[in-house]
């Protein structure tokens, strides 16, 4: 039974006892979960197994239409599915790229010394009067240059 998941040439391995999944597959690996009982279970729990996999969105195993199937020979219900990506990670790196830069400029800036704060402010200071500078000749040279005329085109009198 649980070999029909599995490509031909390719088999189950245990990877190891865990307390949570997410100790033993990496992100988007293909997950295939074995439990045995002592009796057989009944089809309301695996529908409603199947059902709870469905409401909290885990991705299905590609060509699977199923997350619950029951072997009756073996007392066993194999569990597949597709591990889906993990958001905190995610989540965690966006803040910390947003976050994090002012909070550490904040903290070197409370900790230089005042002579070193000053000269980096009169940098700055200096910094935006080119700036200015640069923009007010940018935006005075085409008031500060002549417009050309065209000359007048004087008509030839008739003879």
């Amino acid at each position: 039974m649980p070999y029909a998941f599995i490509p031909p040439g390719y088999r189950a391995v245990l990877l190891g006892q865990a307390a949570a999944v997410e100790d033993l597959a990496a992100e988007g690996a293909l997950v295939l979960v074995r439990l045995d009982f002592a009796e057989q279970v009944s089809e309301e729990v695996l529908d409603n197994l199947e059902q709870a996999c469905r409401d909290a969105g885990i991705e299905p195993w590609p060509g699977s239409g199923y997350y619950v199937y029951a072997d009756t020979g073996l007392n066993s219900v194999y569990l597949v599915w597709q591990k889906g990506m993990a958001w905190l990670p995610i989540i965690v790196g966006l803040l910390a790229t947003m976050v994090l830069p002012p909070l550490l400029t904040a903290g070197i800036w409370l900790i230089l010394p005042d002579s070193i704060k000053s000269l980096i402010s009169s940098l700055v200071n200096i910094g935006m009067m080119l700036l200015m500078m640069w923009l007010m000749t940018s935006l005075m040279k085409p008031l500060m240059t002549p417009a050309k005329e065209k000359p007048k085109q004087v008509k030839e009198a008739a003879g």
